[in-house]
């Protein structure tokens, strides 16, 4: 039987000889984010700016640019429409108003007016939501506790598994990750909300279980070549788990481009962070985490000087044997 492939058996690239280009690549790629993070800053949605949120049903599908228009033009500063669901329901989001509730719901009031003058009868409030400043502030606060919370999570997990060199490049190449996702919503303006989050979250998952693949190969080769380069045991290793890591990401992939194409507006920003997400992973697994080992001092006296998780690799290789 024909099995695809996309990367063919037994490469032999010699991936750390790149890795210092790589290095000033993804330094000027995190230089750049921080930039514009800082000088521009994300498009925060309702949930962390504070705002009203609206949705209506409605009989026909009406003209979304005729519909933002006309409630442009009630000056209530930004108005966002999208459909939700289908084309007869509609997501309106209004920035949050200066004043207190009762701004806010004389805001309700005049949009409720202008849909009832410009489309009569028929229109039904399904939620109407608003959410304050001191909400929006404690979510924006709980997101980064969230995000940090599981970077820590990580590298208490790898330094437990392995040893703290692959902690401390693992958790580099999750920091870079996430930092380049964030400039991804910076320089594109993609909305950024509690699904934006949940999408960074979800990259810090996928980006170390394929960074453990490749700790647990290099781990493994440090016991059968006793006497190999650690830069080219580093390089067989990545050779030996490419195949299984470009397969998982274009699999991978292959979901996420239908969740964009046929997924709506609502869920477009996720699944586009998520597919920036993916091959920033995959990149850094590779040229991040891998090449750091070599920096940070791991060698095969480090490894051997680990005797419990060296004896526990021996007993299970001798009953694989047996």
């Amino acid at each position: 039987m024909y099995k695809i492939k996309l990367i063919p058996d037994n490469t032999s690239i010699p991936f750390m000889k790149f890795r210092m280009l790589a290095f000033a690549i993804s330094s000027l790629l995190i230089i750049a984010s921080a930039a514009i993070f800082f000088s521009v800053g994300l498009n925060k949605g309702i949930d962390f700016e504070g705002g009203i949120l609206i949705e209506v049903g409605m009989k026909d599908a009406p003209d979304i640019a005729a519909m933002r228009g006309s409630l442009g033009d009630l000056g209530l500063g930004q108005v966002a429409l999208q459909t939700f669901g289908s084309d007869n329901d509609i997501l309106i989001r209004v920035q949050r108003q200066a004043g207190e509730a009762k701004a806010q719901e004389v805001a309700v009031d005049l949009i409720k007016k202008q849909l009832a003058s410009d489309f009569g009868e028929g229109i039904s409030y399904r939620r109407v939501e608003f959410v304050g400043p001191t909400v929006s502030q404690e979510l924006v606060w709980t997101a980064i506790e969230a995000v940090a919370v599981a970077v820590f999570a990580m590298l208490i997990y790898i330094w437990l598994r392995f040893e703290w060199h692959y902690s401390v490049g693992a958790v580099l190449a999750l920091v870079h990750d996430v930092a380049l996702t964030i400039g991804m919503f910076a320089v594109t303006g993609i909305e950024f909300n509690l699904a934006s989050v949940a999408a960074i979250l979800t990259i810090v998952g996928y980006s170390i279980n394929d960074t453990v693949v490749v700790y647990d190969r290099i781990r493994e080769n440090f016991r059968r070549f006793k006497k190999l380069a650690v830069s080219d045991l580093i390089d067989l290793s990545i050779n030996e788990t490419l195949t299984r890591t470009t397969m998982t990401s274009f699999t991978t992939l292959l979901a996420l481009a239908a969740l964009y194409i046929f997924g709506g507006e609502v869920i477009r920003g996720f699944a586009t962070a998520m597919i920036f997400g993916i091959v920033v992973g995959t990149y850094s697994s590779i040229f991040v985490a891998s090449p750091i080992l070599l920096h940070i001092g791991l060698t095969h006296r480090s490894e051997e000087e680990d005797g419990f998780k060296a004896s526990g690799q021996a007993e299970v290789e001798a009953e694989r044997k047996g």
